[in-house]
């Protein structure tokens, strides 16, 4: 793993555009994987950037989101296909066909994870997926377990991963309690991982994760087998770490 540590948020912004854009400069036809949340907000926003200075399209680009809510209605601000619109396609050249997000409101959940999984075959590898890092040590929605699933799957939410998301809604009763994710073993088929992790109050689950032992209680240790890791932590997530 290259564990890079910021002073700023912005200097972390910048670097994990840097990444993304040299990537799609260097193969505009790159598959990426790309994750919602507060995290990665600020890198997309450098990316914008870099679009609007004319210094990058995404024409070519393909992209896979990690997950999606299971019974959001269609547009809600809350959805992560409504977010990854509203943060990051609306504002770049991506054709939004060459965009996806599971879709939480499948009639048959169970046949639209093999869908996901089967477009995903079908299309290259996967050139880099970012994630962020929840407090319980899940990635995407891979909650802690005896077991992980490999492919994309329907998985019930952890009560801890529903209070830290209900910052979002009205209140947790509003939280969705089922989401759909690309399993952990999707996710290790990238060939560079780009890890953000940021605040004081992740610091502990990045000692676990980066430097603990590699188990399915804390799915994104299991990041430890991966040949390409990129991690980018501000200075508080990164304060436990030896």
């Amino acid at each position: 793993m290259n564990i890079l540590t910021f002073e700023t948020n912005e200097e972390l912004n910048q670097v994990g555009a840097n990444i993304i854009a040299s990537l799609v400069q260097t193969n505009p036809y790159s598959v990426l994987g790309l994750a919602t949340g507060s995290t990665p907000i600020g890198i997309y926003q450098e990316l914008i950037r870099q679009y609007q200075n004319g210094l990058v399209s995404f024409k070519h680009v393909t992209s896979f989101n990690l997950d999606e809510y299971v019974g959001l209605p269609e547009g809600h601000q809350e959805s992560y296909r409504t977010f990854m619109n509203n943060q990051l396609f609306n504002h770049i050249d991506i054709p939004m066909e060459q965009t996806h997000v599971p879709n939480g409101n499948a009639e048959d959940l169970h046949a639209e994870c093999l869908s996901y999984d089967e477009m995903m075959s079908t299309s290259k590898q996967v050139d880099m997926q970012l994630l962020g890092l929840g407090h319980n040590g899940h990635i995407g929605f891979n909650e802690p377990d005896d077991t992980l699933n490999g492919g994309t799957h329907l998985v019930e939410l952890k009560e801890q991963t529903r209070e830290a998301n209900a910052r979002f809604f009205k209140s947790i009763d509003e939280v969705p309690t089922q989401a759909i994710t690309m399993g952990v073993g999707t996710i290790l088929k990238a060939k560079m991982i780009i890890l953000v992790v940021r605040g004081k109050d992740k610091a502990s689950i990045v000692k676990r994760a980066l430097q603990g032992p590699i188990t399915t209680d804390c799915p994104a240790s299991l990041l430890q087998t991966h040949s390409n890791v990129v991690v980018l932590l501000d200075k508080k997530a990164a304060g436990e770490l030896q």
